[in-house]
């Protein structure tokens, strides 16, 4: 069956994106000293961590308040690069995964953080590693109804609760009695902290700005029991994730050759999850490896605020005219494809 229909924007652009990075480093080797012991009575080497999923290290926050902080920080640097002053912000939207608590939305802190005005309208979309892409989409078709003129898209991610119940877990003889069970934690490992933001606005006021052209987007929901997670661990299927999100993106790729041309971009900008997906990717779609920036080996898998992060570390090798590709696949399975053009 057909999956979702494409889209096409009219009149949106991307006027700035912005990151904050975490300040602590935690190398994959400080991992393996702490699983020093489980790793031997499970008789697993040291090094999975960089050999297998290609992540070296990931960064953290230095304390409980870090991850709104720098939330509230990459806020400031998007708004001040776009020209944009928080008065004129008309929504606000929330990306993260990371909460501490079910409600109020995280957005309303941010929100009264910057001192944005009453009038702007703010929620948190929360989708698994989609959301800033999601959030890109729906600024775009807001804009392009004229129900938003400014909109501002905050993500920050916070995975230390998530790394020491994971390690506490590992550890303890009754809860990872295998290695199969070590195995379905083992992504847990991989996710860091930081923080993203950026801001849409109209086309036509801003010919600077780097219109957003549309994309594609598809469900494979029937997979959502592959990869739950929570404060408590992130439990995954890895070859049945890798398998469903392969599949799920090549069928929204090959959905999209009719209206879009995909294959010679100037630089495609993927959730940064392993070397392992990277590579998956790159082989099936038969994309220029050189063209895919990657982040994960210094900052892990930073959850949706992974491409954003990675976008903005690209910007400055890219010149007005290039056409970016932003690709990601979140747990449930769902997956975007978004253009845009620099």
């Amino acid at each position: 069956m057909p999956g979702n229909a494409t889209f096409h924007h009219r009149n949106a652009a991307l006027l700035s994106v912005a990151e904050v990075q975490a300040p602590v480093q935690l190398t994959s080797k400080d991992i393996d000293a702490r699983l020093a012991e489980a790793l031997k009575r499970l008789k697993l080497p040291k090094g999975l961590l960089q050999r297998v999923a290609g992540v070296k290290t990931r960064r953290n926050w230095a304390d409980d308040d870090g991850n709104r902080r720098g939330t509230v920080e990459a806020a400031r640097k998007a708004l001040h690069a776009a020209g944009i002053g928080p008065e004129d912000v008309s929504l606000m939207i929330n990306t993260s995964v990371s909460r501490d608590h079910l409600e109020p939305s995280v957005a309303v802190g941010i929100h009264s953080d910057l001192g944005l005005p009453s009038s702007a309208m703010n929620f948190d979309i929360t989708n698994a590693c989609l959301g800033f892409v999601n959030a890109m989409t729906l600024a775009s078709s807001m804009i392009d109804a004229g129900q938003a003129k400014y909109v501002l898209i905050v993500n920050g991610e916070d995975a230390r609760k998530v790394q020491d119940a994971t390690v506490e877990r590992i550890n303890s003889l009754e809860s990872m009695p295998s290695r199969d069970d070590f195995m379905k934690e083992f992504a847990s490992l991989t996710l860091g902290c930081g923080a993203a933001a950026g801001v849409v606005g109209p086309a036509d006021l801003h010919p600077e700005g780097h219109r957003i052209h549309g994309g594609v987007v598809r469900a494979a929901t029937q997979h959502h029991n592959l990869c739950v997670g929570s404060n408590e661990g992130m439990f995954t299927d890895a070859r049945g994730l890798l398998e469903g999100g392969l599949e799920l993106v090549m069928d929204a790729w090959n959905e999209a050759q009719e209206h879009f041309d995909w294959q010679n971009m100037d630089a495609y900008v993927t959730h940064q999850v392993s070397s392992l997906h990277t590579s998956a990717i790159i082989k099936a779609a038969k994309i220029d490896k050189r063209r895919v920036p990657v982040t994960y080996p210094e900052l892990g898998n930073v959850g949706p605020a992974s491409l954003p992060i990675t976008l903005a570390r690209e910007a400055e090798n890219l010149s007005a005219g290039d056409r970016v590709l932003c690709l990601g696949v979140g747990s449930g399975l769902n997956t975007a494809l978004l253009e845009i053009e620099w």
